[in-house]
């Protein structure tokens, strides 16, 4: 191997790592947002969707992303991925999905069977996040023919995650108190301090997520990966900005958890567009969604009554596929605001609307016929006690 392509495999090697410790980030946001009794249930979660995505994605999951393309619509399936020189690509890809999966966890949070939510992950991995992604990252994908820009993932991975969750949070149903005479009571997490440093772990981990998109380093891609840092960074900083000026003008107060979300937000939006938008593209992309995320969380939670404890629809969900429109105006090469006309904004919102559509429908029907079989949700007892001590027998915070 020459040093380009050394360098160019290191590179997509170290980027992997920093979006696996993006799971770290998962587990402590979903925990801190949460009640302390569900803990070990919540880290449970997270490492399975971890382990069984690695063990599905290399058994099958990979070969239908990006196997040769089939209609345009799924990959060639074969078993148990081992092409010695794209091995690396195996574990970029890996990490991805996983994250995908993982979306989900926080909205039925504190509820949940974990022998159920097992098998979901699973099919997660398996079949509704491979499929969707084959259409825009595998170059025969329709999506990908038809011009979809979606660089690193708002819609593929995010909006995917965050679809799912949004049925999964229905199907499931609220936690007991949540609601009572029509009015949403908040159930405020135990721990603040671990979940702002969940987020500083997945801020840390989206420069790998969106610069190792770039897939190369070496050459003129280096300048493209700084130039992706940059618009990562700017993005989150400007949603958790206007999300804290948004909070303070609305509710009186600076609020913590919202403005933690609003660093989410952003960096889910630009995502998408993080190749493709200049800086300032970037700061306008986080700015609107900032704001979009505050008053969907509150939409979410005091008009449709849905209970996601962590706001997971609103952060991947919504800023998902929000910031995939937005490169229809932004993007430098095409966008409205550079002279590119309506034409990008109409692809991407196909994109947004196809991606959308698959992840809602299929998670139904795994949800709907898991809750069927085996139920979804614990008990009243095991609720109200805590998961840890029903689901696992064990207490995480023992004096």
């Amino acid at each position: 191997m020459d040093t380009n392509a050394v360098l160019d495999l290191m590179w997509v090697v170290i980027a992997g790592i920093l979006v696996f410790f993006m799971q770290a980030g998962f587990t402590l946001v979903e925990t801190g947002f949460t009640r302390s009794k569900n803990t070990g249930n919540i880290i449970m979660k997270n490492i399975m969707d971890f382990c069984i995505g690695s063990v599905v994605f290399w058994a099958i999951g990979y070969s239908l992303m990006y196997g040769d393309s089939i209609s345009s619509f799924i990959g060639t399936p074969s078993w148990f991925f081992s092409k010695p020189n794209e091995m690396h690509n195996l574990f970029f890809q890996t990490v991805f999905a996983a994250t995908a999966a993982t979306i989900v966890s926080g909205a039925i949070a504190e509820r949940t069977k974990f022998s159920t939510y097992l098998i979901f992950s699973l099919l997660m991995t398996l079949i509704i996040y491979p499929i969707s992604g084959h259409w825009v990252w595998q170059s025969g994908g329709w999506l990908a023919k038809m011009g979809f820009t979606d660089f690193a993932g708002s819609s593929v991975v995010h909006s995917v995650g965050g679809w799912a969750a949004l049925v999964a949070a229905i199907m499931v149903g609220p936690r007991i108190g949540k609601y009572t005479k029509g009015k949403s009571n908040a159930i405020p997490g135990h721990n603040l301090l671990i979940g702002s440093l969940g987020v500083f772990i997945l801020w840390f981990g989206w420069f790998g997520f969106n610069g190792g998109s770039e897939l190369a380093i070496s050459g003129e891609h280096a300048n493209n990966v700084a130039d992706i840092i940059i618009t990562t960074n700017l993005a989150g900083a400007a949603g958790a900005l206007s999300a804290m000026f948004v909070t303070w003008i609305a509710y009186g107060r600076p609020d913590i958890s919202m403005t933690l979300n609003g660093i989410l937000a952003g960096l889910v939006a630009v995502t998408a567009g993080c190749a493709a938008v200049s800086p300032a593209g970037a700061l306008a992309i986080g700015i609107i969604a900032g704001v979009v995320v505050v008053f969907s969380i509150d939409f979410i939670d005091k008009k449709l009554k849905i209970d996601d404890p962590v706001g997971a629809i609103s952060v991947h969900g919504v800023s998902g596929a929000l910031g995939t429109l937005l490169v229809g105006l932004f993007a430098t090469d095409g966008g409205l605001f550079y002279g590119g006309g309506f034409h990008k904004l109409g692809i991407q919102a196909i994109g947004v609307f196809a991606i959308a559509a698959w992840a809602i429908t299929i998670s139904f029907i795994v949800l709907f016929i898991l809750k069927k079989t085996m139920g979804l949700r614990v008990s009243k007892e095991e609720e109200v006690d805590g998961l840890d001590i029903h689901e696992h027998k064990a207490n995480c915070f023992n004096e």
